[in-house]
């Protein structure tokens, strides 16, 4: 048998454990005050549901589950699916199908909150996992600017709250950055492939997402007219709507980040980014992103998303979300040795006499995290475990503390 977890996943150790559940219970308790409701969904989703959500990339990375019994012997001889179920890959596509689902009983605008383990079949490396997890908040039923300001607002309350140190949303909009695409010369029909490649500014560059574009055949005029684009970066909002040409396409952006910005009122940053792109195609309007400046790293994204319900319902819901990396947050937060409780943890070590020590527990508690323990024949062994476990001290029944030095 083997002892180690299956690669892609982790196994938490207590101080771990209690950090992220700290972390977990921050979120959720800035998101209910904001009026947000729970809810959860099945890890596992119909394949078909999965298959046609618009993901993006992410559907290269799902994990399959084979029919069962006859089923799969049936599909086996005739050649069919040997797949009917998935693992879902982010909570957006199962949220869009419980709301389908039960829209009926839900109050509109729908504001709901996720918070959930979900499942992609990375090439694990750092930073990479198969099992991890998403906290969402999104609002089904609104199309107002005001929804995304609300949105940004929240998500950065719980960043304030989480004491991450500085940061910065970064805001764009589908529609706009189309528009800028299609007066570069870009067809419709390739808006989507160029955007692709766009996403990989980043990664490889201005030269690089202009030769990507080359190798894709597209019209050299319009290639040579985003490089100009891309040359200038980064682009003022004021910029791009002077080479669109089109007011009326960038309004709603205008409103978000200047609702925004006096939100924010200088505890973090708001900024316009033309070349934001996200990669998961169900998005249809406004995208923004988290990054963190002390980490250098993005921290939360998402956006609105007023197509993918309409698969499911046959009429277009607006939709829009905001996801925070919790895997992210907790990488930054360990680094920090943030600790997972205000109260300092101590054992308190008995020998024969449990009650004494059990009362004397009990008093403690008001001021500290108290672990009761069975005194063991060798103390410093056990002693080490705790100071390296994150308690501050030790005590035995009599109540005197005996603090760790650091």
């Amino acid at each position: 048998m083997k002892i180690k977890s299956v690669k892609g996943t982790r196994d938490y150790l207590p101080r771990e454990a209690e950090l992220r559940e700290s972390i977990r219970q921050t979120i959720s308790d800035i998101y209910r005050a904001n009026g947000f409701q729970r809810i959860m969904t099945p890890a596992i989703e119909d394949i078909e549901n999965l298959d046609k959500s618009d993901g993006g990339d992410n559907l290269n990375l799902i994990f399959k589950i084979l029919k069962r019994g006859d089923k799969l012997e049936k599909a086996l001889e005739n050649g069919g699916e040997l797949c009917d179920m998935g693992l879902r890959y982010d909570l957006t596509l199962p949220l869009t199908r419980y709301f389908s689902a039960n829209r009926q009983n839900l109050t509109m605008p729908f504001k709901v909150i996720q918070m959930d383990k979900v499942y992609r079949a990375e090439n694990p490396q750092k930073g990479r996992l198969r099992e991890f997890m998403q906290c969402d908040i999104d609002v089904i039923g609104d199309p107002n600017p005001e929804c995304e300001t609300e949105l940004i607002a929240v998500t950065a309350k719980a960043l304030l709250a989480l004491d991450i140190g500085g940061f910065t949303v970064r805001i764009n909009d589908r529609a706009v950055l189309n528009r800028l695409l299609s007066v570069m010369g870009f067809e419709d029909k390739d808006l989507m492939s160029v955007c692709v490649s766009f996403d990989k500014l980043d990664k490889i560059g201005a030269e690089g997402v202009i030769a990507e574009l080359r190798e894709k055949g597209y019209s050299e005029n319009a290639v040579s007219r985003f490089a100009d684009v891309l040359s200038q970066l980064p682009l003022t909002l004021e910029k791009v709507s002077e080479i669109i040409n089109d007011p009326e396409c960038t309004d709603r952006l205008t409103s978000i980040i200047a609702n925004s910005r006096a939100i924010a009122d200088g505890r973090y940053g708001i900024e316009f980014d033309i070349s934001l792109v996200r990669g998961q195609g169900y998005y249809t309007g406004t995208v923004f992103e988290v990054r963190s400046e002390n980490f250098g790293s993005s921290v939360a994204g998402g956006g609105r998303y007023d197509k993918l319900i309409g698969k499911f319902v046959g009429e277009d819901i607006p939709a829009c979300g905001f996801s925070i990396g919790f895997e992210r947050i907790f990488s930054i937060l360990s680094d920090m040795n943030r600790s997972a409780s205000e109260k300092a943890k101590i054992a308190l070590l008995y020998d024969e006499d449990f009650m004494t020590a059990y009362n004397k527990a009990e008093e403690l508690r008001a001021e500290y995290d108290v672990a009761l323990c069975r005194k063991p024949k060798k103390l410093k062994p056990m002693l080490d475990r705790l100071m390296n476990s994150g308690f501050a001290g030790f005590a035995y029944a009599d109540g005197n503390i005996r603090l760790f030095e650091n």
